[in-house]
């Protein structure tokens, strides 16, 4: 296992330095001058020979007068050492302008993860349990609708209906403005923005989810262990929870897993939707301003996520199924 971890280790640090190359050539051939978003304030305050002063400043300090080669290795090693660089559009150092989005943008899918773990799991059980049945169907279309309905659909439909015709909702935002009042009080009223764009993010994530779900324990049912242990008398929450659900796990991750990876990038709409100052925000706000040394680290963060996530489920693969061995 430990050797397994370490060789894993070894490719991801591989697998990031192709991305981050990647990404720096990307960022190079994009016809936006850097220099010029730095100095975008001051052009009109100096004398030509102060800004083109200031202007040579900028470039020696981005390295911008250096090969290729050398720009991506001062770049590459302050991204290391945990200066991403500054943002021209917020006069800002980028970690700085992130640290707040990415708690935000964390904190929702926390909370949508275990929401979404705690419904679609017994939903997708029990809706393979009673196949073909009432339930069953009922539970296909809310997760066909779910599924198949646009993200921005869903959050007009869901501030229509629940902010506007029925108010009980905040419309968008993530606290209300100048707002004094206990630590308690200043939390509740962050939740009440929060519910709305949990609500469309957890019907959203439900529908692929746990037909996910449905399909690989309507395949573990079928097994003839499965047959075997109903033959044996065993009680059905026994077959279910014990033999179907264990065999059909490591369907169950893989779903999981990819599905956790992708929520970080999916919420994008619904944050610039509901204005929650989240990641998906500040990533849409940051290339329509040509800021792209925000979009970079907020770009690093996504691979950082799948890297580690794709480690985690071949992990968990090893601990659900013991015929699963990492070499």
């Amino acid at each position: 296992m430990a050797v397994y971890i370490l060789k894993r280790l070894g490719f991801m640090v591989v697998v990031f330095f192709i991305v981050t190359m990647m990404l720096f050539l990307i960022f190079k051939a994009v016809p936006v001058d850097p220099v010029n978003l730095w100095l975008a304030d001051t052009g009109a305050n100096v004398k030509p020979e102060q800004y083109e002063q200031m202007r040579q400043q900028v470039i020696s300090q981005l390295r911008l007068d250096q090969p290729l080669a050398i720009q991506y290795v001062y770049w590459i090693s302050n991204l290391i050492s945990g200066n991403m660089g500054y943002s021209g559009f917020h006069k800002a150092p980028v970690r700085q302008v992130v640290s707040s989005p990415i708690r935000a943008t964390v904190k929702m899918n926390i909370v949508n993860l275990v929401l979404v773990f705690i419904i679609s799991i017994p939903l997708g059980i029990r809706s393979a349990v009673k196949r073909g049945k009432a339930f069953d169907n009922s539970v296909q279309v809310v997760t066909i609708l779910g599924y198949s309905l646009p993200t921005f659909i869903t959050c007009i439909l869901a501030i229509w209906l629940l902010a506007v015709k029925i108010p009980l909702f905040e419309m968008g935002g993530m606290a209300t403005p100048n707002l004094k009042g206990s630590w308690l009080t200043l939390e509740l009223d962050k939740i009440k923005y929060m519910i709305l764009p949990l609500i469309v993010m957890t019907f959203t994530s439900l529908g692929g989810l746990t037909r996910y779900i449905r399909a690989a324990m309507i395949e573990a049912l079928s097994l003839d262990c499965v047959r075997t242990a109903r033959a044996k008398g065993l009680k059905e929450k026994v077959v279910i929870y014990s033999h179907a659900m264990r065999n059909g796990q490591i369907t169950v991750i893989t779903a999981l897993t990819n599905w956790f990876i992708g929520i970080f990038g999916g919420s994008l709409m619904i944050e610039n939707l509901f204005l929650w100052n989240g990641m998906g925000r500040v990533m849409f706000m940051s290339v329509r301003n040509n800021d792209w040394a925000v979009v970079f680290a907020m770009s690093m963060f996504y691979v950082l996520i799948a890297l580690v996530g794709h480690l985690f489920v071949d992990l968990i693969y090893a601990a659900a199924d013991p015929r699963i061995r990492l070499t």
